[in-house]
């Protein structure tokens, strides 16, 4: 028999939302840089849209004053990953290691996939995050380190692409 730690856990996160959109428009938002910059944390995302191709996040400059104001340095690029799989516009499977804190830095590479869905007249976008071994990135992806200063995760980020393309507003950039 196998103690509990001995066993491998995986930790996985599911979040859904329902956008009224086309599924080009969520894909272009996901994958383009002028997009990723305006809204969620506002990062640069830059894809090699290809198997084995790069996948880095640079932050923009009022993310690293906002971060240095709190006492916290970031490097250049803050996320990096491999695309794994890339099928314009319905599913992006990346691998994603968080550079911005040298703890979650040193914890696995994770994979996200991203599934959009057209529907009548609206679109479900799914992100799933598999975080086996990576519980700091988990708790913060997670949201649950909202109230230090971390953000609200995936469903912030979600529900402010939702936001934009609904609107042409994000609620983080004003």
């Amino acid at each position: 028999m196998t103690s509990m730690t001995e066993q491998a856990t995986t930790t996985t996160q599911v979040y859904r939302v329902y956008i009224k959109t086309g599924a080009q428009a969520i894909w272009d938002a996901i994958t383009q840089p002028e997009w990723t910059n305006r809204y969620g944390y506002t990062g640069f995302a830059d894809y090699d849209l290809r198997p084995g191709g790069a996948y880095t996040v640079r932050a923009n400059d009022d993310f690293k004053a906002a971060s240095a104001a709190q006492g916290y340095e970031l490097p250049d690029v803050i996320v990096d990953g491999e695309v794994l799989e890339a099928d314009p516009p319905h599913k992006l499977v990346t691998t994603f290691r968080m550079l911005m804190d040298p703890e979650m830095a040193g914890e696995p590479f994770t994979r996200i996939t991203h599934e959009i869905k057209q529907l009548d007249g609206y679109c479900s976008l799914t992100l799933t995050h598999e975080l086996e071994g990576a519980p700091k990135l988990a708790s913060i992806v997670g949201g649950s380190q909202e109230e230090y200063g971390a953000g609200g995760g995936h469903a912030w980020v979600l529900s402010d692409l939702k936001t934009l393309l609904e609107t042409g507003s994000s609620f983080a950039n004003g």
